[in-house]
């Protein structure tokens, strides 16, 4: 059973005097309880736009969101604004890739950590301060108690980001959405942020979405990865079978461009050609095509389905060489 269905989900941003900017296309996909599912793809692909519409934090204005969200069998994007926020923090909760911008830079961190348990789980200040301690703790940060009394700027990259996991799991969240956690940190410490998020979904059958375009952390940590390209999934399938046998040529693009230790010394790289600005519209082709090695004539003219279960795919021309598991 589906903790979460996104259905047909299109976020379009509109300015006036501008054309329509479409960043997410009639993305679909579900994650059960207790699974990690993964978003891959460049930056600009629409991965955070469709976390953000998940979450219900786009603004009202100038965005118009389509589609349906269903969290629990309850549709979020048709629920009233007390009620979103109700569920924010206490069944969802999200980790953004930037904690020097998602914490306020003016309130301790033992604030912004107890607030969460005193809105949703009717805490006192004090129960929830002993707690916010415990929770500090358990993400690794070493003397709680007066890290909690201190301001962001006051700690390392790999601490915010620690202390905005604790956050999210104040509430022990049914469904967490983690978008780039290991953006700017160092090896080690990256490695130990994708471990503690492994324990948590162990530990707490925590359903998780997992936004990267690092295909090295979805190979520890996703059972099924979704690639994303210019708005839409272009090709989905269980982990292990979509690093053994990639089909779009995009995946396979992603993966060449991975260095791998298995490859004789002094092999080169295959960059993807262009930039996720060389696009065409999704509805007059296949927006990858001026980017494409295996493009033919029907690329350009018309847009591919996604078709296929449970290795899903969107291409006219897909590849055939396996690729071993990295």
């Amino acid at each position: 059973m589906s903790l979460l269905k996104v259905e047909d989900l299109n976020v379009v941003f509109r300015q006036r005097g501008r054309a329509d900017v479409r960043a997410v296309d009639g993305v679909s996909f579900t994650v059960a309880p207790g699974e990690t599912v993964g978003l891959v793809g460049e930056s600009g692909c629409g991965k955070s736009v469709t976390s953000l519409a998940v979450m219900g934090l786009l603004p009202r204005r100038g965005v118009l969101v389509e589609g349906g969200v269903a969290f629990d069998g309850t549709q979020l994007l048709s629920l009233p604004a007390d009620k979103l926020r109700t569920l924010r923090g206490r069944d969802l909760a999200v980790v953004f890739q930037d904690p020097m911008t998602s914490l306020n830079p003016v309130v301790p961190i033992g604030v912004q950590v107890a607030e969460v348990l005193v809105r949703h789980r009717a805490m006192s200040s004090g129960e929830a301060r002993q707690e916010a301690a415990g929770l500090l703790r358990r993400v690794g940060i070493p003397d709680p108690s007066r890290r909690l009394r201190e301001y962001p700027h006051q700690l390392s990259g790999g601490m915010r980001q620690r202390a905005l996991i604790a956050t999210a799991l104040a509430c022990r969240p049914r469904l967490l959405i983690a978008d780039e956690p290991t953006t700017a940190l160092d090896a080690t410490i990256q490695a130990q942020i994708l471990e503690l998020l492994k324990a948590l979904v162990s530990d707490t059958g925590t359903a998780l979405v997992l936004i990267t375009h690092d295909l090295g952390v979805v190979a520890g940590m996703c059972d099924t990865v979704h690639v994303m390209y210019s708005g839409r999934i272009v090709e989905r399938a269980p982990r292990h079978e979509l690093f053994r046998r990639p089909r779009h040529p995009y995946t396979g693009g992603l993966l060449a461009s991975v260095p791998r230790l298995d490859r004789p010394r002094g092999t080169r790289l295959e960059p993807i050609q262009g930039s996720p600005r060389d696009t065409i519209p999704w509805a007059r082709g296949c927006a990858f095509a001026p980017r494409c090695r295996n493009r033919i004539a029907e690329c350009a003219t018309a847009a591919p389905q996604l078709r296929g279960d449970p290795h899903g795919l969107r291409c006219f021309n897909p590849l055939e060489a396996e690729v071993v598991t990295p």
